[in-house]
């Protein structure tokens, strides 16, 4: 007994230490690496992350001089522009200065044919007509005049529509059927730029020699075509296109080209440009159609109530050889010259 009274004490320590030892193995740690209740084990604690920055701080997008491009990791980069200055800018243009523009270039150029017409009237053919007539055109050629010609209306019509359509159209016919309507024309807008390019490319191969300049059409130019003359037996002589006509030929054939180009731009989107450059083309597509349908204007009217016998080039080949002796004296000679000859009929009025 005493021996055990001896070694009590010494139980009843290591008893009290055995049951502490839990809760000493145990240390309230806070952040990474705490378990549940906030608890890890000693010597697993996991070090504490740096400290994030602000909100305010993290740089969401990069600047560039027009505009602001943010950061995405999918394939179409194009939607990482945020912000783009130049947008204001191309949106004025679009819904205000190209109304002015052109309002002013159609109107302005349908306004000043009205005033001519009323002015000089229809330009006579001063002997009248023969009934003699010279070939002017062959098939090929009025293929390709009227493949241009129709397409290039169709262009301008749409075009038309779908530009100015939304002020101008929906209150006359509502929303409903102006969406139908455009959609529509945008379509044939699209499609009609096949035979517009076709027609543009035969026209170039088929008529580039003969729209060179030459020292007659410095005196065409010189006396406006005898156009704006009261004297109508006046006619600067010229070959078998004047000043005129070669001017509107290569008018048509360089506009043509660009408004080619930058409508394949508009029509494939980011394809060859990004948004700056699709603005620039819309820029440029938009005033030089206006400027197309201004002087395609001029050259319906003079083609058709302006002239005696001018539609007759085109509409059936021949024209008359008095026209033809008056407005292309040169090319008539040269006809003439070649043995192409008028077709059998009365002789050209006030002939010898």
């Amino acid at each position: 007994m005493p021996r055990i009274r001896a070694f009590a004490p010494v139980a009843a320590f290591l008893l009290a230490l055995l049951l502490a030892a839990p809760a000493l193995a145990q240390v309230e740690v806070e952040g990474p690496g705490a378990g549940e209740g906030g608890t890890v084990a000693p010597g697993l604690e996991l070090p504490a992350p740096e400290a994030e920055p602000p909100a305010a701080d993290v740089q969401l997008y990069m600047p560039e001089e027009d505009q602001l491009i943010g950061r995405l990791t999918i394939p179409n980069r194009s939607l990482a522009t945020l912000v783009q200055p130049e947008g204001r800018t191309w949106r004025a243009f679009r819904m205000e200065t190209l109304f002015w523009i052109a309002g002013i270039v159609i109107l302005g150029t349908l306004a000043a044919l009205a005033a001519f017409y009323f002015w000089r009237g229809t330009i006579r053919i001063d002997r009248g007509r023969s009934d003699r007539w010279v070939p002017r055109f062959n098939g090929l050629e009025r293929f390709a005049h009227w493949t241009t010609a129709l397409s290039f209306i169709a262009l301008a019509l749409t075009g038309l529509i779908v530009t100015f359509g939304r002020f101008l159209l929906i209150p006359l016919m509502g929303h409903d059927a102006f969406t139908a309507t455009s959609e529509v024309s945008k379509n044939l807008h699209n499609f009609s730029s096949v035979p517009f390019v076709l027609g543009l490319v035969l026209m170039l191969a088929l008529w580039i020699r003969d729209n060179l300049p030459t020292r007659a059409d410095l005196v065409w130019l010189k006396h406006g075509g005898g156009m704006f003359s009261r004297n109508a037996s006046f006619h600067p002589e010229s070959g078998r296109f004047n000043a005129g006509q070669k001017g509107i030929f290569w008018a048509v054939v360089l506009g043509g080209i660009a408004m080619t180009v930058t409508g394949i731009m508009l029509m494939t989107p980011f394809y060859v440009t990004g948004v700056s450059g699709m603005q620039i083309a819309h820029v440029v597509h938009a005033i030089l159609a206006a400027l197309m349908i201004a002087m395609i204007l001029g050259h319906i009217y003079i083609g058709t109530i302006g002239m005696e016998g001018a539609f007759d080039a085109m509409g059936k080949g021949e024209v008359d050889e008095n026209w033809a002796i008056e407005h292309h004296r040169g090319w008539y000679e040269a006809q003439r010259d070649a043995g192409r000859q008028p077709a059998p009929g009365t002789r050209p009025a006030g002939a010898d």
